[in-house]
């Protein structure tokens, strides 16, 4: 795996910037960057906080709850490039006799649209669809679902909206050379493919051709900061979503009971922002 870090632009507490009387607790599980705001969604909770971009001015920020539709919180969140609806992704629930993973659709104001099943079999509750992403192709759009394979590597499931629920479309391959222990969250922006491992502590970036769903090349892998003994310090990192074409917004989970003692508590339930370090020269 590449020892290149990713530089640390800012970070900031989820909590620190929601209006007072939020919840403390505030599981990040998925971010968009749009229109000079982030989206965040929470493991823990059927809401969207609204945060502006400028993490210094919380006036207007919001913590805006979901509709009732189901009692699951949320594993990530995507956006239409078009219209500016957002897909919430609960990670797996039950269906037949097994599970599948399930999107809700709220228009731009966060107002309720519809609901489906993405229609991927799934062999349990808690190794579902792992991250979400929207994609535009000949004016069609398509979701992009990360999950893990066996025995090992990660793939992405592209579906595309059926009558009711989203058909499975194809398979994108992760290379060999994403050697991830688990597969937290994805963005794209263009041919720009991101996706986050959050027990790597690691970002790998690769490339779609534009013809097919197919992976172009090896692609690279960056390291999210170490600590000053090169330990793993962002050891919660769970959403990503491009914010510029050498930069990403990153949400962090909450650090789990054996991992308090570690450095990562101190940057769990977090919202940051990251680059890509400078080319060599």
């Amino acid at each position: 795996m590449s020892t290149a870090q990713l530089r640390l632009v800012r970070e900031a507490r989820v909590r620190d910037l929601l209006p007072a009387g939020s919840p403390h607790r505030l599981e990040a599980s998925g971010v968009v960057a749009a229109d000079r705001r982030f989206y965040v969604i929470f493991d823990n909770l059927r809401a969207v906080a609204v945060i502006d971009e400028d993490l210094d001015r919380l006036d207007g920020n919001a913590l805006v709850p979901t509709g009732p539709h189901d009692e699951a919180a949320y594993e990530d969140i995507a956006r239409d490039p078009v219209t500016g609806n957002l897909y919430l992704l609960i990670e797996a629930a039950p269906r037949d006799d097994g599970y599948l993973a399930r999107v809700e659709e709220y228009d731009p104001q966060l107002r309720f649209q519809s609901a489906g099943w993405l229609e991927f079999p799934l062999r349990e509750a808690n190794k579902g669809i792992e991250g979400l992403d929207c994609v535009r192709r000949g004016g069609v759009l398509y979701l992009l679902g990360l999950c893990e394979r066996q025995p090992g590597g990660g793939r992405v499931v592209v579906f595309r909206r059926g009558r009711r629920n989203w058909k499975q479309h194809t398979t994108i391959e992760l290379p060999d050379t994403v050697r991830f222990t688990d597969y937290s969250a994805i963005s794209v922006a263009g041919d720009r493919l991101a996706v986050v491992s959050q027990e790597s502590s690691a970002l790998w970036l690769g490339r779609l051709l534009p013809s097919t769903w197919q992976v172009s090349g090896p692609g690279r892998t960056y390291l999210f900061p170490r600590d000053a003994d090169g330990g793993i310090a962002y050891c919660t990192v769970e959403g990503v979503c491009w914010r510029a074409a050498d930069e990403f917004v990153v949400v962090s989970d909450r650090a789990k009971p054996g991992k308090r003692d570690r450095p990562c508590r101190a940057e769990d339930e977090s919202l940051h922002l990251f680059a890509l370090p400078a080319a060599p020269g």
